[in-house]
């Protein structure tokens, strides 16, 4: 589930093979996008808001107007489930990873196949671009991260050493570091521009499911199958803090925009806020997590997995929420406000 660049929609994926448009301020639907023959596993809003994306295990990305819900365009060329996309940060490019052990580039004005980046032994289960758009960094259960340019398709490095499937890779916000989550229950930092390794970060017990740094590039969360969410000094690698009140693994984690809170999501059927400078948890909202988490832009409200909870700017004690009835989804942001 996303946020539209500026706030005004947000769109949701499910096992119902549909997309879903919802207005953020009431709850209210504002369209059901229907054409996926399987489940839907990510979509992603262009940076611009002109253009939809989704990516479903019908093997397809599909391509919407977000204002009208008209399809765009189907591409079609993976041979197995798309398992993410994600638009160049000016919006020139569309990259989509699949089971099928590529990546594939496209032109999402034209619908055009720009490339095809093959490496990969096993399935892709995350891609990103860099903040400046001159990287591309891919993910995989082949053990191994990555790093393309977007706009050649040349392999810049491939970086090892993790010894189980990677899930997630993020770079910092100031396009200085590479995180990668992995099953080894391990962070590795890298270096992008070298590929080096810059340091591992230790102490999960299990599994390490997401990983996101927070605005200013100084603080990096990692979410685990243990339960906790630890907290890392991404310069040095230092333990800032672990979080510990969940009851089941921890499967997403995101930072509001102004880095003071911190939201997770957990199979424990809770989603809770952290006060970062306590490290406690603030809040707890029952939540039956399907994958999802993300503030909006100001971090007045929090989005799972299509229900909308208000975080009042007054007070951290209530939250009132608004239900959005939808089938399992599979991701949680905040809105840029």
């Amino acid at each position: 589930m996303v946020f539209s660049p500026n706030g005004q929609l947000l769109a949701s994926v499910s096992w119902d093979k549909t997309v879903r448009l919802w207005d953020p301020s009431t709850g209210a639907l504002r369209g059901t996008l229907e054409g996926h023959s399987y489940s839907v596993n990510a979509v992603v809003f262009s940076p611009d808001g002109q253009l939809l994306a989704s990516a479903s295990r019908d093997k397809t990305v599909r391509l919407w107007d977000p204002s009208t819900g008209a399809l765009r365009g189907t591409l079609e060329g993976h041979s197995h489930s798309v398992n993410a996309v994600v638009f160049s940060p000016d919006g020139q490019l569309l990259a989509s990873a699949s089971w099928d052990k590529t990546i594939r580039l496209w032109d999402p004005s034209t619908g055009a196949l720009r490339g095809t980046l093959k490496g990969h032994s096993h399935s892709v289960n995350a891609v990103v671009f860099s903040p400046d758009g001159q990287l591309l960094a891919s993910a995989s259960r082949d053990k191994t991260v990555r790093l393309w340019h977007p706009s050649t398709g040349a392999l810049r490095g491939m970086l090892e050493g993790h010894s189980y499937s990677v899930n997630a890779v993020v770079f910092s916000p100031d396009s200085q570091l590479l995180a990668s989550a992995s099953d080894d229950k391990t962070v590795r930092l890298w270096d992008p521009s070298t590929g080096a390794l810059r340091g591992t970060l230790e102490g999960h017990s299990d599994s390490v499911n997401a990983v996101v740094f927070s605005p200013d590039s100084q603080l990096l969360a990692s979410a685990s199958s243990d339960s906790t969410v630890r907290l890392w000094d991404p310069s040095t690698g230092a333990l800032r803090g672990t979080l510990e009140d969940h009851l089941d693994s921890v499967n997403a984690v995101v930072f509001s925009p102004d880095g003071q809170l911190l939201a997770s999501a957990s199979n424990d059927s809770t989603v809770r806020l952290w006060d970062l400078i306590r490290k406690i948890s603030i809040q707890q909202i029952e939540h039956s997590y399907n994958g999802y988490i993300s503030f909006n832009k100001d971090g007045s409200r929090l989005e799972l997995d299509g229900r909308l909870t208000n975080i009042p700017s007054s007070s951290l004690s209530a939250f009132p929420i608004n239900q959005v009835p939808i089938d399992a989804l599979y991701s949680v942001d905040f809105k840029k406000e």
